[in-house]
């Protein structure tokens, strides 16, 4: 008896599809979401290489919604820590959050942070 021999067939992996929702943000015109999706499509890393999309991942826009598509395993985590990373760099993540949406797990949501409520709190 050989173990791990019997594995079964091996299914293909199954590709992800995630979106951004900037909508609040371009509304305010804070950011241009022009800029999102090329800053996406020169950052996201394929094979340890930045840039090198290739067939495997997809960076689309809708009005004010970025969707990315990839063939292969695609870490949500990783598109927040991008997106993050585009907020700082255009001195806006002072104001803006992002957030997964509760309707839908595979949306992220910028929104804006709740300062009203965090001077509310301080005065008490």
């Amino acid at each position: 008896m050989t173990r791990g021999a019997a594995a079964g067939p091996k299914g293909k992996k199954k590709g992800a599809s995630f979106t951004i929702d900037c909508a609040k943000p371009v509304e305010d015109k804070i950011m241009d979401i022009a800029s999102l999706e090329k800053f996406l499509q020169e950052r996201i890393k394929v094979g340890g290489k930045a840039g090198a999309l290739g067939d495997s991942v997809t960076v689309t826009r809708d009005k004010s919604k970025i969707n990315v598509s990839s063939d292969s395993n695609f870490s949500k985590r990783y598109l927040k820590y991008l997106t993050k990373k585009y907020l700082k760099k255009h001195n806006v993540r002072d104001w803006l959050r992002v957030i997964a949406s509760n309707k839908d797990r595979t949306v992220y949501e910028l929104r804006y942070f709740n300062i009203a409520e965090n001077e509310g709190e301080e005065e008490e």
